[in-house]
């Protein structure tokens, strides 16, 4: 616990963001960090609550509550508050390889379970773990720390979004010799290429791969295991594989007219404009820059897309949601701690109601049909409008459609933000894995283990489409069960 009554005393104070209009200038993060005191103050909130959901990531009606790391949230907060910010970064560090990314896209499953938000507002986990991993940095205690002993143990890890970096860094840390493949031309998978520079700007997986490679993990990249090259020659040229590939097959939108030109992925519309972004470089770069965008998906991802295509300029931008507008606050049917099934209004919907006046988001609706021109080029959307209806059959609420109430709004872009369906068939097939009912990496109950012999999995791939603080774990899991498997034992 932080301060026995501060709780009482200091009300939340989040890190400041820049407004709106000022920080859709450019694509670098907008939040300023609070003052070593305001810091401490925010720590001190942490109360001793008893039983700390915060760090719990138990499973409550269908949804996690607290954090699948189970980090150790009011330990390090306390040392915060003390000022004891070698100890705390100790801490933080034990449950967590790398606080410097989660502090910056993790939606705070912590603060959503803290014991403050019962009857308030929660403390400010996510920025205090910012303020925790920064100082570390910025005081030369986040250096290499190779491993004194290796095993002689080789390790291929094929992917190096959250779930590979975090496998490859437990078993480098264990002393094997672990090479990490990547198929684009940096590290970080999502990390890089999916999530916009203004959530989480790239010097920032940089600065931890140059650590990770002094502490001896080799990255190779432009390496599409699969393609150019050959899975086989992993399995046999290492004493075991983890494939942490993703969910990497989007879903897709099948509605007539879908041949329109300007229909993107979200993830490739998102990597484009990274790229370009961070190089500068206009290759496959898909401007939005005066243009009709239509955003389908109510996700973090559409979420981005809105908030990039401000950034660029668009005329206008619209967000397609399926389901229903979730309720302002918690429900009966929602208590505290499960997850808040609330209706967030996030930063890219927060720019485009600066810019044009409304929130972007239109709910219960679907694309009924992509209208192009002579061209073949899109220039409208025909959506149709949802209600929720109970299926007879499995009791659930389905949405569907409700005769004569399609209409039509311009679209020169459609960026479809609708999820991933699982693993790539390439992956799986030059593997010679089986897959699931879902598409993900079959492994036997609580077991990374997949079908073909030395080969492991972990992160999106295994579990389906997820967030970067379950990909952290899962990679810590699969480490754990591959070292035993290497050694006969372990002690990760």
């Amino acid at each position: 616990m932080g301060k026995p009554t501060g709780f009482l005393e200091y009300s939340r104070k989040d890190n400041k963001a820049s407004e709106p209009l000022e920080r859709i200038k450019n694509f670098n993060e907008f939040h300023t960090p609070a003052s070593s005191k305001e810091r401490k103050e925010q720590a001190a909130r942490c109360m001793n609550c008893g039983v700390p959901f915060c760090q719990s990531g138990m499973v409550l009606n269908g949804m996690v509550s607290g954090c699948p790391l189970n980090n150790l949230v009011p330990e390090w907060n306390d040392l915060l508050y003390l000022g004891n910010m070698e100890k705390a970064l100790q801490l933080l560090m034990q449950t967590n390889n790398f606080p410097e990314f989660t502090s910056r896209v993790c939606p705070a499953l912590c603060e959503a379970a803290c014991t403050c938000g019962m009857g308030g507002s929660p403390v400010t986990c996510k920025a205090n773990e910012m303020a925790i991993i920064e100082y570390g940095y910025e005081n030369g205690l986040m250096k290499a720390d190779p491993p004194k002993v290796r095993t002689g143990k080789r390790v291929a890890v094929v992917g190096s979004g959250p779930a590979g970096l975090a496998a490859a860094d437990q078993l480098n840390r264990r002393g094997h010799l672990v090479t990490v493949y990547e198929r684009n031309d940096h590290i970080g998978g999502l990390l890089m290429y999916g999530i916009p520079n203004m959530k989480l700007e790239k010097w920032v997986i940089n600065r931890k791969q140059e650590i990770m490679e002094k502490e001896g993990i080799k990255f190779i990249v432009n390496a599409d295991v699969g393609k150019n090259v050959k899975a086989q020659d992993l399995i046999n040229g290492y004493d075991c594989v983890i494939l942490a590939c993703g969910a990497s097959e989007p879903r897709d939108i099948k509605a007539a007219g879908r041949d329109a030109e300007g229909i993107y992925f979200a993830v490739d519309f998102l990597s484009r404009s990274t790229k370009y972004v961070i190089s500068g470089k206009s290759d496959g770069f898909i401007n939005t820059k005066g243009k009709n965008v239509v955003v389908i998906g109510g996700g973090d991802t559409g979420n981005d897309c809105v908030g990039t295509v401000v950034r660029q300029g668009a005329k206008s931008v619209v967000q397609v949601e399926m389901m229903p507008k979730l309720p302002d606050s918690r429900t009966e049917n929602n208590p505290w701690p499960e997850w808040p099934r609330i209706c967030k209004t996030d930063y890219g919907q927060e720019e485009a109601i600066a810019v044009y006046g409304k929130d972007p988001r239109i709910y219960q609706a679907t694309v009924k049909e992509f209208i192009k021109d002579k061209s073949g080029k899109l220039k409208k959307v025909k959506l149709i409008k949802l209600e929720p209806k109970k299926n007879g059959k499995t009791g659930r609420m389905d949405m569907s459609e409700i005769a004569g109430s399609e209409f039509e709004i311009p679209a020169d872009y459609v960026l479809i933000a609708a999820g991933f369906l699982g693993t790539q068939q390439y992956i799986a097939k030059a593997f010679d894995i089986k897959l699931d009912a879902r598409s993900n990496v079959l492994t036997g109950k609580g077991s990374y283990k997949t079908t073909t012999d030395k080969v492991f999995t972990a992160g999106d791939m295994h579990r389906g489409q997820s967030l970067v603080v379950w990909g952290i774990e899962e990679g810590r899991c699969v480490a754990k069960e591959a070292d035993k498997y290497l050694m006969g034992y372990t002690n990760l």
